[in-house]
């Protein structure tokens, strides 16, 4: 069945109107009045929801307005028992969109796109917000298709140093700091993971990583060095990895 993200309140017997992104999508499907879909709003923009899927049939196709009726609510969530904030060096040309839409798929809570000294992508004012508009969309996408009910956050994009004044994510006072490096007193990243953590900022480089500075910056707001093992993994695949071995 159909997956949609409906970032409004939603409550069984109601009518609305989709909003304009899952109205399209539904157009784009062909879909017509008695079809059953699934809508879900877990996500930054509706922070009261209650989680879960509702099932719902659309009722009326417009030129570009879409109706449907909600109908009753199943509370399953697929989320992982962790939350993982994941705060990383842009990649550069089309793989962040790739590490945003791996990212979802895999259950993070957010993600924090970076600038850093080595950082190749630079981005600013209008540029860098359709860059971010771009990737919660992305984000969207891959929680439909994968099944998730919660959209991770994609915030908007700062420097290195504008984020570690304020490095803790607003739902969790302490999580755990982890930092993605090469330095020889890493541990493996299983091993440094506390088992009371309930949240993890997880911090990784771009394209060749955070220089020895930053890397002293962030070891000084109390980030931990981790590591991955030996081999020398692309910025983009290391930050899957890491999040593949916490969240699955």
């Amino acid at each position: 069945m159909p997956r949609f993200y409906c970032p409004t309140p939603l409550t069984t017997g109601d009518l609305l109107d989709l909003p304009a992104s899952a109205a399209r999508h539904v157009q784009v499907l062909r879909l017509q009045p008695g079809d059953a879909i699934t809508l879900f709003n877990g996500g930054p923009e509706v922070p009261t929801s209650s989680g879960g899927e509702f099932e719902a049939t659309v009722t009326q196709m417009g030129r570009s307005q879409v109706q449907v009726q909600v109908g009753g609510h199943t509370p399953v969530e697929r989320e992982a028992a962790l939350r993982v904030h994941l705060a990383v060096g842009m990649p550069a040309n089309e793989r962040m969109d790739w590490l945003v839409e791996k990212a979802s798929e895999l259950g993070v809570a957010s993600i924090q796109p970076l600038m850093s000294e080595r950082s190749v992508l630079r981005l600013s004012g209008e540029r860098a917000d359709k860059k971010q508009a771009h990737w919660q969309s992305v984000a969207v996408a891959a929680c439909e298709q994968c099944g998730g009910n919660r959209v991770p956050r994609v915030h908007a994009v700062l420097t290195l140093a504008q984020w570690l004044k304020t490095p803790t994510p607003p739902d969790a006072a302490q999580p755990q700091r982890l930092l993605l490096s090469l330095r020889p007193e890493s541990v493996g990243l299983r091993e440094a993971v506390q088992s009371t953590a309930s949240a993890i900022t997880f911090l990784s480089g771009p394209e060749g990583g955070l220089s020895a500075v930053e890397e002293e910056a962030a070891l000084a707001q109390g980030f931990a060095p981790v590591t991955l093992g030996p081999r020398v993994l692309r910025s983009e695949t290391a930050a899957i990895a890491a999040l593949a071995a916490l969240l699955t």
